[in-house]
């Protein structure tokens, strides 16, 4: 089939929740993607901080077909091996925890909501319900998700949100000490490094005083890594970099290499409340995709991948702002490891037209953001051609 049929059979009979671009990509290699004329593109959006380690990966093509000739699926009714196993690694990497698996990042998103709202009415009944999050936050677009991300653009037509959200600015620690309350304060939910909202990072002293206000006043804390975390900014999580844990942290878009995974992992106060029957998923634990995971973060182990893309981002940033200096429309490169951010005066959706265009996928976080976040396995010789092209577009463009 031709690209013109693929997308006008997607009209026909698919539901309109993407704005995708005339392109229809076939297959990957390495941090390289082909559509159906085989143009190539390099990768620097990486399904979206999912496919960390590039595409067609051995290791991970290997576990795929491993457990899918030995076993699929069984239910949670029973016992399976991979699961257990991948539990064990993550909790070696992270803090004394037990770990909830379901699909995916907004699924651990409701689980982590729901667990510490459970937690938090064994000490305060129903009073104790609020959740807190930040301003440019984006947490999912599941029912509890979308109403903990506090970006108006997203409510638009579904309200009433879920009942006791509330909305702080992010970094701003007088905020922090007004809203956090022992009597209806249930759990406060942060992203260590925004990403949908614009690559922004929360600052140290903020993280370390916010943890303080959740133990002085008996409130759940639960970082959201979907994005930020197993290596994108250069510790294994990002929470690693302030030497502070949370009580609760959501995993998934890079666990499974691409399937549908997510996790969240609880330290065993919070745990100990839940009890069968109070939560479930279908699918999630599923063994393919857990057998999938133990083999991305055992090769992120062995290849140490958070030093290699702290390395990277180093570079990669360290070029961009030297564009910066030649193209006065940037307005600020930030961001962490290979999860970066560059802000324009203006909006970037024809930036990033223009970069496909000449062979380079990248994103976009809100209207004047580009966002970077290709595989954490980029070479010199990517960055180079990240660099180039980019150049190559403002210049083209005039900014």
């Amino acid at each position: 089939m031709t690209t013109a049929e693929i997308i006008e059979m997607e009209e026909k009979y698919i539901a309109p929740t993407y704005t995708r671009p005339p392109i229809v990509l076939d297959r990957g290699a390495g941090v390289y993607l082909y559509d159906l004329e085989n143009n190539r593109y390099l990768d620097f959006i990486g399904g979206i901080a999912v496919n960390s380690l590039g595409h067609g990966v051995p290791e991970i093509v290997g576990a795929i077909a491993q457990q899918t000739a030995k076993l699929i699926h069984v239910s949670n009714l029973y016992h399976t091996t991979p699961h257990v196993l991948l539990a064990q690694l993550l909790v070696e990497h992270a803090f004394p925890s037990k770990i909830f698996f379901c699909n995916s990042g907004s699924e651990s998103i409701e689980a982590a909501l729901k667990f510490t709202r459970k937690w938090a009415f064994g000490i305060g009944g129903e009073d104790k319900h609020e959740i807190i999050s930040f301003e440019h936050s984006f947490h999912g677009r599941t029912y509890g998700a979308i109403s903990a991300t506090a970006q108006p653009k997203y409510h638009e037509g579904f309200k009433p949100m879920v009942p006791g959200m509330v909305y702080l600015p992010f970094n701003d620690i007088d905020a922090l000490d007004q809203a956090v309350s022992t009597e209806r304060t249930a759990t406060v939910i942060i992203e260590p490094v925004q990403g949908e909202g614009g690559v922004n990072t929360v600052q140290g002293e903020v993280l370390k005083h916010l943890r303080m206000l959740c133990d002085e006043r008996q409130v759940a804390l639960i970082f959201d890594e979907i994005q930020c975390g197993l290596c994108r900014t250069g510790k294994f999580f990002a929470y690693q970099h302030h030497g502070i844990e949370p009580d609760v942290m959501t995993l998934a878009k890079p666990l499974a290499g691409g399937l549908p995974i997510g996790a969240v992992m609880m330290k065993p106060h919070i745990a100990e409340v839940l009890k069968p029957g109070m939560h479930g998923s279908t699918f999630g634990a599923n063994p393919v995709a857990c057998h999938t995971a133990l083999a991305v973060v055992q090769k992120m182990t062995a290849e140490n991948i958070a030093e290699q893309a702290r390395k990277a981002g180093e570079v990669l940033t360290d070029g961009l702002r030297v564009l910066q200096t030649k193209h006065k429309d940037i307005k600020e490169v930030r961001g962490s490891g290979l999860l970066i951010g560059i802000e324009f005066e203006d909006k970037v959706d024809g930036i990033v037209a223009a970069c496909r265009e000449k062979g380079m996928l990248v994103g976009s976080a809100g209207e004047k953001v580009l966002r970077w976040a290709p595989p954490l396995v980029i070479e010199q010789s990517h960055i180079d051609e990240a660099l180039h092209i980019l150049d190559a577009v403002l210049v083209a463009r005039g900014i």
